[in-house]
């Protein structure tokens, strides 16, 4: 009994540090676990977006999401079915120095300008955004913001008039605004701030018209100025007549009875006025100067400008003239090359079918020529390589053939009456003139040994041997129908 305590003792403590590994074991996942789900619990910072893409459920209209959007807010991330990044809130300055755009004017101006874009924090062009720009670098952002914003401008630039856009800047930077920010929400992007430094124009007309309106704002002022000094110096003249004229009546009255004071008076009065008269008319020749000198700086700045417009208009249309000139020209060029090409092809493609023709009816004669020789030789071998019983045997192969030949050649002639005239006489071999003739007639078919002759061949002797002919005996005289 005593010695089982023992091994009580030891199963309970093997027991004890079993349990201690398990807890241990346990508390180890446990805390795994909790760190694990603190570590894919992100928080989203004020100036970025946070996108979560894979397996992030239906959108409230029930269809399928791409990824989720989430500003300033925190989201747990689920391992292995879904991952996150961040879009940058930053805004970016694009510098956009537009070159030789085309108004409706048919003018190309220049419109530098600064546009100042970032990513918009709004719930569906957020969602655009996701889909269009994550992963992309700023540089590559700015890029295609660039690129629409070109694109923009040139089409607002081509709608509006120069004066228009060199006046009324407030028209042309909203008109720019509203189309711009459309096409930048179609990628998640927002216009933050446009300004427009300066509008030019490669033919001065932006530059005429400021001329021309600083020469009429100078001659507006001259002919004000000009008007305020005239009514000043006639108001003058008026309040002096009118003292001059109270002070002679008082003089009047006090010496009525005295007619050298009033002669006196009315001589002053005459030469008073003749004196006004001769400053009212200094007056008026130096106003009537001024005006002509105002309107002949206008008529001149206006001469300047339409000068400036004559210029334009000629050198728009040389530019018209000689563009079109040019592409008539390089169209033609390019049709002339065209067709030859088209010649050389065609006569190309001409000669290689006459060569692989020939080539074809070379060979098909090679060929046959081939196979007669083979066959020659074959029949040769046969002949015990003599090459007369080889033309023997070909000849009597053949002979039927060469017979028939013969017949045929007189086979087809149409005779329907033949008249012989013989007067009984005999020839030197004992035949009549009958007989002479009918021989004749069959001599007329070329023999076997003439054919052999002129195929340069020589007739076998067991065929018969040619005889020299006997001469011509005189006939007598026939009459054929």
């Amino acid at each position: 009994m005593f010695n089982s305590l023992p091994l009580l003792a030891t199963s309970v403590t093997n027991g004890s540090a079993m349990v201690l590994i398990l807890v241990c074991v346990i508390a180890l996942l446990l805390f795994t676990t909790v760190c694990v789900i603190l570590s894919r619990y992100k928080r989203c910072p004020s100036d970025k977006i946070l996108v979560i893409y894979g397996k992030v459920g239906s959108g409230a209209d029930g269809t399928s999401r791409s990824a989720k959007c989430i500003h300033g807010g925190a989201a747990f991330i689920w391992p292995i079915v879904q991952a996150y990044e961040f879009l940058d809130l930053t805004p970016m300055s694009l510098s956009v120095d537009l070159r030789n755009a085309l108004s409706r004017q048919n003018i190309r101006v220049d419109v530098p300008s600064r546009f100042t874009v970032g990513i918009s924090t709004e719930v569906g062009v957020m969602q655009n955004a996701a889909e269009r720009l994550l992963g992309m670098k700023l540089d590559e952002i700015k890029q295609i913001a660039e690129d629409i914003i070109f694109g923009q401008m040139r089409l607002i630039i081509a709608t509006m008039d120069i004066e228009e856009i060199n006046t009324d800047r407030d028209k042309f930077l909203d008109a720019v605004s509203s189309n711009v920010e459309t096409e930048l929400k179609k990628i998640g992007l927002r216009l933050i701030n446009v300004n427009v430094t300066d509008i030019t124009d490669e033919s001065g007309y932006i530059m005429a018209l400021g001329k021309e309106a600083s020469a009429k704002a100078i001659n507006d002022a001259k002919i004000s100025v000009a008007e305020a000094d005239r009514v000043g110096a006639i108001g003058s003249a008026e309040a002096e007549r009118e003292m001059r004229i109270n002070v002679s009546k008082s003089n009047s009255e006090a010496i009525k009875g005295e007619n050298e004071a009033k002669v006196q008076v009315a001589e002053s009065n005459a030469t008073l006025r003749e004196r006004e008269a001769e400053a009212q008319k200094r007056a008026t020749a130096a106003e009537n100067i001024q005006a002509a000198k105002a309107m002949e700086e206008s008529y001149e700045a206006q001469k300047a400008a339409e000068q400036a417009r004559a210029s334009f208009e000629q050198a728009k249309m040389e530019a018209d003239i000689i563009v079109k000139a040019q592409i008539e020209k390089q169209k033609l060029e390019l049709q002339a090359e065209a067709e030859a090409e088209q010649i050389r092809r065609r006569a190309k493609g001409e000669a290689d079918a006459i060569l692989l023709k020939m080539q074809a009816e070379a060979d098909g004669v090679r060929q046959m020529l081939t196979k007669q020789a083979e066959g020659f030789a074959e029949i040769v071998k046969s002949a015990g390589g003599d090459s007369d019983d080889a033309i023997r045997l070909m000849i009597a192969d053949k002979m039927e053939e060469l017979v028939k030949i013969q017949v045929q050649a007189i086979q087809d002639l149409k005779i329907d009456k033949i008249t012989v005239w013989d007067n009984g006489s005999t020839s030197a071999d004992g035949k009549n003139a009958t007989a002479n003739f009918v021989s004749g007639l069959m001599k007329s078919i070329p023999p076997m040994n003439e054919l052999f002759d002129m195929a340069g061949m020589q007739l076998p002797k067991y065929l018969g041997e040619a005889k020299d002919a006997p001469a011509a005996d005189a006939q007598a005289p026939t009459d054929a129908q």
